[in-house]
């Protein structure tokens, strides 16, 4: 009964979700080692599509009608969110490592979104926050500037975390139209509607890589991480995220975002033995610092009353804070 009970517990379902997806950035980079990266993007959000349907045949209320139009918008979010995202991200990641993956996309895209609800005059330029973005600004020319010299970086790596920046600022984009799109309709459905779209534009991408892929020959660790990426790292993520954030509210499930870059730190040094020099490692530290900033504003966001789940972030997604419009998910 005292087992049930802890794992009820919105911070550890919320915890459970991050390790899942601080891991999936390693996973989805063992993938692309043996395909070519649209395909491995198509496994993933393909096999992810069918968990997603699958959740939402078990978990989702069927009597309650969705409106054409909503479902039209998560559909037209996924081609941000989930094909053009993951398009770039894992293209980025047959260049660079996951490593660098797991520090600029989770860490900039609310650095982003922040920065776009205050030039538009969306969000009130709060000292702390206005510092936070600056901090993490230079954190992010840093990273770069470490990843393009020494004996840790290259061009290649450099060309691979600039495709990883391209994707923090499609899952910005998805951010912030996040609340329109789930107008009328709940997150799991807004969600896999979102998915599924993005997955049929990955399959006409990946459609000209498939032929050159030996599937005989493929190791069956490509088939455990793309298994392991569609229904961890997406179906069963996600369904913890909406309980969790039901329960603590969008501003405390978001500073849980920042455990992401220390999961996938972990596995990307552990499990594939990448690493960075001394000058990424200071920037990726001014990086988290100045987006941590952002996000808090130097304060610990309260307590708050249950409210509606919104759609998770695939980890590769942070949220900045609770007024934020909520993002939909895809993985990471």
């Amino acid at each position: 009964m005292e087992t049930k009970k802890s794992f009820n517990s919105p911070y550890l379902q919320l915890l459970v979700t991050m390790v899942l997806w601080g891991s999936a950035f390693s996973s989805s980079k063992a993938v692309v080692e043996h395909v070519p990266h649209s395909v491995g993007a198509f496994l993933r959000f393909g096999g992810g599509a069918i968990a997603l349907l699958l959740a939402m045949w078990m978990f989702a209320d069927r009597k309650k009608p969705v409106p054409g139009r909503a479902k039209w918008r998560a559909a037209a979010a996924g081609v941000v969110g989930v094909f053009a995202y993951n398009g770039f991200f894992f293209w980025g990641l047959s260049l660079a490592p996951s490593l660098d993956a797991g520090i600029l996309i989770p860490v900039m895209s609310p650095v982003l979104t922040s920065a776009f609800l205050l030039v538009t005059g969306k969000e009130r330029a709060a000292w702390a926050r206005v510092a936070g973005l600056a901090l993490g600004l230079t954190g992010a020319v840093i990273f770069f500037v470490g990843a393009g010299g020494g004996t840790h970086g290259g061009s290649s790596r450099l060309w691979g975390d600039a495709l990883f920046l391209v994707s923090a600022v499609c899952w910005a984009g998805y951010t912030l139209v996040g609340s329109r799109v789930l107008t009328g309709v709940e997150p799991l459905r807004a969600t896999t509607y979102a998915t599924c779209a993005g997955a049929v534009l990955l399959a006409v991408f990946a459609a000209p890589d498939l032929a050159e892929v030996q599937w005989s020959e493929l190791p069956s660790g490509v088939w455990l991480n793309t298994v392991y990426l569609a229904v961890g790292a997406a179906a069963v993520a996600n369904l913890l995220y909406y309980r969790g954030v039901g329960s603590v509210g969008p501003a405390n499930a978001s500073l849980m975002m920042f455990t992401v870059p220390v999961v996938n730190t972990l596995c990307a040094t552990l499990l594939l033995g990448e690493s960075f020099g001394w000058v990424q490692g200071m920037g990726a530290l001014v990086l988290l610092s100045g987006a941590a900033l952002a996000v808090t504003q130097g304060k610990l966001p309260g307590r708050r009353a249950a409210v509606a789940a919104p759609p998770a972030p695939a980890a590769e997604d942070a949220d900045h804070a609770s007024e934020q419009p909520r993002h939909l998910v895809k993985e990471r």
